[in-house]
């Protein structure tokens, strides 16, 4: 009795086990050439923002006035050293920055390059040939879910797509679900909700194939994942109440049998 109630078990788990293309990215791309121009995306400036600003030019001395001075920022209570840090620049409610000597300016909207570009026409009155670096180091995204380790990564740059978000949190699980995963963006205080399948070549025409700042991935369980989590939280009943219903079932025979031996 004992092997029926494992084999029942076994089937049971063979039933719920993912197959292959459940759990394969890309599968349902061809070989064809798929490329649409990639290299063109550039991330737009968002209301938070926290950016490092800096202005260099021939003359060292000009384009002091245009740079905010580092600070020390401690490591620990114990280290009155602390390490220098420069000082950045957050876009305010309105998009605006508030730049030395120049006031606030519009950043919201804007690219890098063209923020790059405006900066320069601005400090040209004041500056011959000035050179503009301005880096985001806010850049996080979060990926939550079915992925081996959850958590919110910093971007090391400001083009990360979403498989590579993916690969920082460890990749999926074998239990995620590859044909529904969902991106939560916020621009600007209005939420957006996109779903991708990354077994579509599809993915690559996604507007959120490139993520942007502070969005969030979420990975959801497959249906392996809710059989198994099924089984996991029942199993012990129902083989409890299955074993007592053939114990029940086998007492009822050994009345039985013992009666008919009896008469």
């Amino acid at each position: 009795m004992k092997k029926i109630i494992a084999l029942i078990v076994f089937i049971g788990l063979l039933h719920s086990c993912a197959t292959k293309d459940d759990v394969v990215y890309f599968n349902g791309m061809n070989s064809t050439d798929n490329s649409i121009g990639l290299d063109s995306y550039s991330p737009t400036y968002h209301i938070d923002d926290e950016l490092i600003i800096i202005v260099n030019a021939l003359d060292a001395e000009a384009a002091r006035p245009f740079n905010k001075s580092s600070v020390s920022v401690s490591l620990d209570n114990l280290d009155a050293r602390g390490r220098e840090r420069i000082q950045t620049y957050r876009v305010d409610p309105d998009g605006n920055v508030n730049f030395p000597v120049l006031g606030k300016l519009k950043m919201a909207g804007l690219n890098r390059t063209q923020a790059t570009e405006m900066l320069q026409e601005k400090l040209s009155v004041y500056i011959k040939d000035p050179i503009v670096d301005i880096e985001t180091v806010n850049y996080r995204i979060t990926v939550l879910g079915e992925v081996n380790r959850p958590g919110t990564f910093t971007a090391i740059n400001e083009r990360i797509t979403l498989v590579e978000a993916i690969s920082l949190a460890g990749d999926m699980t074998i239990y995620g679900e590859r044909e529904n995963v969902l991106v939560i963006q916020d621009y600007d205080g209005k939420k957006t909700y996109t779903r991708v399948n990354l077994k579509s070549d599809e993915l690559f025409n996604s507007p959120v194939y490139y993520l942007s700042q502070n969005d969030v991935v979420y990975v959801e369980p497959n249906k392996t994942r809710a059989k198994n989590s099924s089984i996991g939280a029942q199993t012990g009943v129902l083989l409890s109440a299955f074993g007592l219903l053939i114990s029940v079932s086998a007492l009822v025979v050994t009345i039985i049998n013992t009666s008919s031996n009896s008469n």
